[in-house]
Formats: structure tokens, sequence, C-alpha cells
């Protein structure tokens, strides 16, 4: 094989820079050439040396105790907003209640399965999403949760006085959930796995767009 001229391979790397890479360039001009390597520089006075493939591979980003303890906390959170939407159906004959109720199951159930799996490919207890029921009290410690009383009270009321009960309990506790986010984030070290920090993302997002739309709900009911 002839040996490529040094304007050529200097014109391969500088469109490289724009359209592709440098090894994709240098393959197109010389089959035979060796895989680019990554080279690490050496401290002063040392050699430089290639790195191995294996040191190449991107290491993930682990997870922590903060990551998990969000995770198993926020499968109860769901869990009770799911009790809530469970009432409505009996209580009020409301439809914007009953889409914003639906909205809300669909969308919490499959964010439970999330979380589940999340912890169990990692090897961590996962919690059954209707144990919640028996661990009130440590329930009502999370920001937002409804405590018995305050269910007691939803489950007794109808009509109106559900819909507008119903909506004021369930601000306090999507505004719980983003405390819950907000503490997750504050945590050293916390959600920085990309799956974590995305769905903690979305968690707060969508709940405060529900805040907002059932604020405007309960307007309209004054």
């Amino acid at each position: 094989m002839k040996p490529v001229p040094v304007c050529l391979v200097a014109a391969a790397l500088f469109v490289a820079g724009c359209t592709g890479s440098a090894s994709t360039i240098a393959t197109q001009v010389d089959s035979g050439a060796e895989a680019p390597r990554i080279i690490q520089p050496g401290a002063p006075g040392q050699a430089s040396r290639a790195l191995p493939d294996e040191a190449i591979t991107a290491r993930e980003i682990p997870y922590t105790e903060a990551d998990v303890q969000f995770m198993q906390g926020m499968i109860g959170h769901h869990a009770q907003a799911l009790d809530m939407t469970a009432l409505i159906a009996d209580r009020t004959n409301r439809q914007d209640l009953a889409l914003l109720g639906r909205r809300i199951e669909i969308s919490q159930k499959s964010e439970i399965a999330l979380m589940q799996k999340w912890l169990s490919d990692r090897g961590e207890a996962v919690p059954d999403a209707t144990a919640h029921h028996m661990m009130m009290g440590h329930m009502d410690a999370m920001p937002g949760m409804l405590s018995a009383e305050q269910m007691e009270q939803l489950k007794a009321a109808s009509g109106d006085e559900f819909y507008r009960l119903w909506l004021e309990f369930m601000i306090q506790h999507h505004q719980g959930a983003i405390t819950m986010v907000g503490e997750l984030l504050a945590a050293e070290g916390a959600a920085q796995e990309t799956d974590i920090f995305k769905f903690a993302d979305a968690v707060e997002e969508d709940q405060a767009m529900e805040i907002q739309r059932m604020r405007q709900m309960l307007e309209r009911l004054r």
C-alpha cells in the first residue's frame, strides 16, 4: 500500500471535527490502520501511555442511601394518593374530578411499578404498595401525607364537600411529594444516577402542574 500523503491525513482529521470521528476518517483512509487508542498523559518527566480497552468503559454513577429511601418512601406516598382516587366514584358525580382522579391513578400506578423495579434491580428492599395501611405512624411523618383523621373526614364527605376536601387534601399531598424531591436533591451525593434524577424531576413537574389545575378547580367551585 502506498503511504498516504500527510496533507490528506490532515484534511481527513479536519473534516472529522465537523462531520464524524477522527477514527472513522482514519479507517476510510487506510482500512489496515490500527484502531485508535486513548492516550493518558504521564506525570512530569514520565512517558504517556495507551489505556487498555477495559479502562475506557464509562463508570456507572452509584446511587446513595438517600436515593433508596426516597424511592421506598414515595411508593407509600403514591399508594395513599391511590386510596384517595378510589373514593371519588361513590362520593361525587363531578366529571372534572373523575377525570383528574383517573389521570392520577394511571400515572401513580405506573410510577409505583417503576420504583419497585428500580429497587429490585439494585437488590434493595421493595415495599408492597398496600403495606402503608399498617405503617400510618411512619407514613404520617412524610411530607404531605394525610393523617388517619383526614382520611376518615374525606371518606365521610360527599357531594361538593367531598369535592372541596379532596382537592385541598390532594394539593397538600402533591406539595409533600415536591418537598420530598427537594429533600432528595439537597442530600449529599443523591440523585446523581440518571434514572433517579429523571424520575424525581418528572415527579416534581407533574405534581406542580396538577396542583395548578386543582387550584383552578377550587376557584370555580367558590
